[in-house]
């Protein structure tokens, strides 16, 4: 290809064009929450809603890291249920 030509891409590696499915579903999930768009639309055909359920996902690992680690309040004995002091 031209590109690998051009040292543009290594040697035997091409890159595809991504689809537009793709585009809308990053898109749609960088701005509302999959329930939202849930609520919003009566129906959403299969493969769009696995493609948004994707992209609303974090990428980074810091991201998932930070996503995933959340404070509970167990570890402060005066919190009540959920983290609440009493």
């Amino acid at each position: 290809s031209a590109a690998a030509a051009l040292g543009l891409l290594p040697l035997g590696k091409t890159q595809s064009p991504e689809s537009l499915l793709d585009i809308a579903a990053r898109k749609v999930a960088e701005k509302w929450p999959f329930q939202r768009v849930e609520e919003r639309f009566e129906r959403i055909p299969e493969p769009v809603q696995r493609r948004i359920v994707y992209w609303s996902f974090p990428r980074s690992e810091r991201e998932i890291c930070m996503y995933s680690s959340f404070n509970t309040g167990a570890e402060d004995p005066a919190a009540g249920p959920g983290g609440a002091a009493a």
